[in-house]
């Protein structure tokens, strides 16, 4: 089973949750923006990923600036509970399988948690190519 916490109006979760169906899986997609999150679901999930609120943090095209979690020394906790308040502070996709989890950008990241790959070529979502004709990946 592979599930990818997606935003819909993201290209790279667009383009990620294309790589995982054209791979011939049936993801669980948790539209968060609408879900929101909980705490020990983000706890879980970046332990997974072996990430921090930090690192996880979108940084742009967010309220990240405006609540002032940008500046060195405001606490993992302070990003943590304004990522519970808006969901859109938490980086996407973060894809999970029976391989990892992981936030998969570049959207080629989540070839690593995929058993099975699909067809090339494959593209990201700025025409780079992925994976070639044959299917190798390329980079």
């Amino acid at each position: 089973m592979i599930v990818i916490h997606h935003n819909p109006d993201c290209g790279t979760s667009r383009n990620v949750l294309s790589i995982i169906e054209a791979a011939g899986y049936q993801p669980v997609v948790i539209p968060y923006l609408q879900t929101g999150w909980t705490k020990p679901q983000l706890l879980a999930l970046f332990a997974a990923a072996e990430l921090t609120p930090r690192q996880a943090l979108r940084e742009t095209k967010s309220p990240a600036a405006e609540l002032d979690l940008l500046a060195d020394g405001v606490s993992d906790e302070t990003i943590l509970e304004a990522m519970l308040q808006h969901p859109v502070l938490v980086n996407r996709p973060i894809v999970c399988s029976a391989k990892g989890v992981k936030l998969c950008r570049p959207s080629e990241t989540v070839l690593d948690l995929l058993d099975n790959w699909p067809p090339g070529p494959l593209f990201k979502e700025d025409g780079e190519l992925v994976l070639d004709a044959n299917g190798n990946r390329v980079g």
